[in-house]
């Protein structure tokens, strides 16, 4: 078997992208550390956590019209809010479904440790891997539904306990069997906690469920966003598109705290002063930045280095929390980290792919298709005819989207 090397010129061309990268993992890394960080000891918040996500989400309103702005006038972009009146009321799908996962990664960072929340948000993978073949019909191959499950095992290795590799605890004095023999170590619950946070993974629990629905609610608004980019707003500016988003995502957590009850108690002095303090405005500065740097990141990376960037992120949470925050990394938690950056990899070599419905689709489509046959061709000396040329492959990677 050849074995494909990997051409590091290729998904570094220049500075620039190696530091998109490396902005794009601290970020990631930063925002399950930062919310970590903001939180009690007893891991609640002391600021209302709704309002944090309606202030970042207006934040990224002002960036985005900011942009926009840097070449129309702000009548102009009035005036196409107005024109797009109907994509903005569609947008109010995803903008719901993302007011839901931004404010139940929250909830359910006070009940994770920032390892377990992240590997477990992997399972999106597969979920979005399934939602593809449900909806646009793109059955997976064999290859993919191995990494999936993989994938899948590698989160729920995370649970198992090898504890008896390194022995049985012995009890203390008065019997208690948690209490290791050497005080120095860090105990190790047989409920799988730390200092209140859940570190032994997917369980039937309640906070298990929150993270399923934050999992589903991130699949089903990409896939939706996705359709409203290729479909219905086609031929919107991209940063209307984002004014649209985030003016949806605005009235959404307006209407969350209606319903809690706190629509004006949550702007009382108290609360923004909360709000004010250095911890909880770096958290929306990183929130704002990181939707900002993405988009910089799918137009200049590949899927190999965003591949590399969820493996790093996984790696990097595990030390960082180990050395701010005291978190134990245990054997579980490195074989899941391994295994699932492992499947994330395996997955990225043949992605499912969904195409714009454009004449150029179908010719991209099949240059995804063989590409891995191509490369064996290559590799051998022949030629291939199914390859496509680099300015047309440039043209079609608008028109491709992998999840």
């Amino acid at each position: 078997m050849t074995n494909a090397r990997i051409n590091w010129s290729e998904l570094f061309p220049s500075r620039k992208s190696v530091f998109i990268f490396l902005t794009y993992m601290s970020l990631f890394v930063s925002q399950g550390i930062l919310v970590t960080a903001s939180q009690r000891s007893d891991n609640t918040y002391s600021y209302n956590t709704v309002l944090v996500v309606l202030l970042t989400e207006a934040l990224k309103l002002v960036i985005s019209a900011g942009l926009y702005c840097r070449e129309n006038s702000f009548q102009s972009l009035i005036a196409r809010v107005v024109e797009g009146s109907t994509v903005l009321l569609l947008y109010f799908v995803p903008a719901f479904l993302y007011c839901l996962y931004n404010n139940l990664a929250f909830v359910n960072l006070s009940t994770f440790d920032p390892t377990t929340y992240y590997l477990l948000l992997q399972l999106r993978v597969v979920i979005t891997g399934i939602l593809f073949q449900i909806i646009f019909k793109k059955y997976l191959s064999r290859k993919q539904w191995f990494s999936l499950l993989l994938l899948t095992v590698g989160c729920m290795l995370k649970q198992w306990n090898f504890s008896f590799f390194s022995g049985t605890p012995q009890p203390d004095a008065a019997g208690d069997p948690t209490v290791p023999a050497n005080p120095a170590e860090p105990p190790k619950p047989d409920d799988g906690t730390f200092r209140g946070k859940n570190i032994s993974g997917f369980d039937l629990s309640y906070s298990a469920l929150l993270i399923l629905v934050q999992t589903v609610c991130s699949c089903l608004a990409g896939v939706y966003n996705e359709y409203l980019l290729k479909k219905k707003g086609s031929d919107i500016n991209i940063y209307v598109q984002n004014v649209f988003m985030y003016l949806d995502s605005i009235v959404c957590n307006l209407l969350i705290l209606l319903l809690q009850g706190e629509l004006v108690g949550a702007f009382t002095s108290a609360n923004l002063r909360e709000i004010a303090r250095f911890e909880v405005v770096v958290i929306m500065l990183n929130n704002a930045a990181i939707g900002i740097i993405t988009s910089f990141f799918l137009k200049y990376m590949n899927s190999i280095l965003k591949t590399f960037a969820s493996a790093l992120e996984l790696m990097f949470t595990a030390v960082l929390c180990y050395l701010l925050f005291a978190i134990p990394v245990y054997l579980n938690t490195v074989l899941a980290i391994f295994v699932v950056s492992y499947a994330i990899y395996l997955y990225s070599l043949n992605p499912v792919v969904n195409l714009a419905n454009t004449p150029g689709a179908t010719k991209a489509a099949l240059n995804v298709q063989h590409r891995g046959d191509d490369r064996k061709a290559l590799l051998k000396g022949r030629s291939s005819r199914a390859n496509v040329s680099d300015s047309e492959d440039d043209g079609s990677a608008s028109q491709l989207q992998e999840v």
